[in-house]
């Protein structure tokens, strides 16, 4: 990783392992990717999981929208740079911006995180942060408009499609789903030869997380020219994506 002000930026060629049936690289990928630079950019600045984990507290990533602009396929370059733009409300705001060997955009993204504290499990407001997140902002976005909130269109009626039970490869290190796993379990339930066309935007929110042992009902719905998956347990969302391909 290299850092360009306060810009941190990792060049990555996408390996085999991280793609489709066709070639492309697999949307919960480029998330994997983007988690691990966040994780490295923000240790950089002070405030990464260790940092926080000494106070208790860690990073949960609340709300994502990223647009691919280009195929990335395998072996294709990809110069990831992210930045943090600061809080608005309970959300801090970190954005990507992803370029090819020539230059050009291929990959944008915007994310909205939370801290929260690992004993309670209840947001950490921002001011209580403030000093800490206070420097390394950079004014810029990859896209303009925050992540928004997704809800499930009202004009449709969205038919049970799967369920999954949460097990040993989802969960992460603070002990519950790892973001990047819904978009694999959206993925999985969507029919074939819609999963495997290019993906143009993906939105996410979590709104609850899910642990170890917990079976995930997976609703899907066509509406609006998008795919929305949304996941229940006992009856309750625990996330949304809206995939427009």
């Amino acid at each position: 990783m290299r850092q360009e002000g306060f810009k941190f930026i990792e060049d990555l060629s996408i390996p085999c392992y991280q793609t489709n049936g066709q070639g492309m690289l697999r949307p919960a990928a480029f998330m994997d990717q983007a988690q691990e630079l966040a994780f490295w950019a923000a240790a950089k600045l002070g405030f990464g999981y260790d940092n926080l984990h000494e106070h208790h507290v860690a990073w949960v990533l609340c709300r994502m929208h990223f647009r691919f602009l280009k195929e990335l396929r395998w072996r294709d370059h990809l110069s990831l740079a992210t930045w943090h733009k600061g809080s608005t409300g309970l959300f801090y705001l970190r954005d990507f911006d992803g370029r090819n060997e020539a230059g050009e955009q291929t990959v944008v993204c915007t994310s909205s995180w939370v801290v929260i504290d690992e004993r309670t499990r209840r947001f950490v407001r921002p001011e209580d942060m403030a000093q800490k997140m206070s420097w390394g902002i950079v004014n810029e976005s990859a896209i303009e408009e925050q992540a928004p909130k997704i809800q499930l269109p009202e004009n449709g009626q969205p038919e049970l499609a799967g369920e999954h039970t949460v097990s040993y490869s989802d969960i992460d290190l603070i002990g519950h789903t790892n973001n990047a796993r819904y978009v694999v379990w959206a993925m999985d339930v969507l029919p074939l030869e819609d999963a495997l066309r290019p993906v143009k935007d993906l939105y996410i929110n979590f709104n609850k997380e899910t642990t170890r042992g917990e079976t995930v009902q997976l609703y899907r719905l066509f509406a609006e020219d998008a795919w929305y998956v949304e996941g229940r347990v006992a009856g309750k969302p625990c996330f949304v994506v809206k995939m427009v391909f």
